[in-house]
């Protein structure tokens, strides 16, 4: 990636090139939890090549081409099965409503092909990372009025952000492209003196097995270790 200007603008599968670095430097105890989903963040957010570059500059990969350490989605443990997320029955709920108040939807629930959330002086949270999907389209309708939400998606998922501001702010930077069978979401709405953020976060089984990884590798690193000293 270095050999590119830094201005220009960088690719859905660019980022996502980075991330799986990232993940890779995680499992090897290079980066600590805290700062390998800032990173994360950081990647998904980027906009072009120079933002991008500095995120894996002090990791032992960045001298190589990224792209020749991106893992085939099969041989994932954690990658997401689509197939088994996508449910013939009914939604779970159509919509949140929060004035003076909250309101949550995550965990296995089921997210029809609409959803509407609404929070006037409150804020809502809808978690798409663990969620079922009745429809592979789904449409996330989302209006605050001196208030927030907050849409939290897998990295693997296909999303397209629309909204608008007035007086607040609508996050789009999560926009991008997912991996192959995953549903299309659509984020869109407006926010007033108020605002929705939507967010591409790790889901509990991918931090699971990035933690594993990280004390299997501690453990053999301890044992390497003490064979080195008896055979001294």
């Amino acid at each position: 990636m270095s050999d590119r200007l830094p201005e220009l603008r960088a690719s859905d599968a660019d980022r996502e090139r980075v991330a799986e670095v990232l993940r890779d430097a995680m499992a090897e105890g290079r980066l600590d939890m805290t700062e390998f989903e800032e990173r994360l963040d950081a990647a998904y957010k980027a906009r072009t090549y120079g933002e991008l570059e500095p995120l894996t500059r002090d990791l032992p990969v960045h001298g190589a081409k990224v792209s020749m350490v991106k893992r085939p989605a099969g041989d994932d443990p954690a990658a997401v099965d689509w197939a088994a997320r996508m449910v013939d029955h009914e939604p779970t709920s159509a919509g949140g409503f929060a004035f003076w108040s909250g309101f949550s939807r995550k965990g296995g629930w089921t997210i029809g092909r609409q959803f509407t959330a609404f929070a006037m002086w409150g804020g809502g949270e809808i978690d798409l990372r663990e969620a079922y999907f009745a429809e592979r389209d789904v449409e996330i309708r989302c209006y605050t009025i001196m208030g927030g939400l907050q849409v939290t998606v897998p990295p693997e998922m296909n999303v397209v952000v629309k909204g608008f501001g007035i007086m607040g702010g609508f996050d789009d930077r999560a926009t991008g492209v997912g991996t192959p069978g995953s549903p299309r979401v659509v984020v869109k709405g407006f926010a007033l003196m108020g605002g929705v953020g939507v967010d591409r976060k790790l889901r509990k089984a991918e931090k699971l097995r990035l933690k594993e990884e990280k004390l299997r590798l501690k453990e053999e690193r301890r044992r390497e270790k003490l064979e080195r000293g008896q055979g001294d």
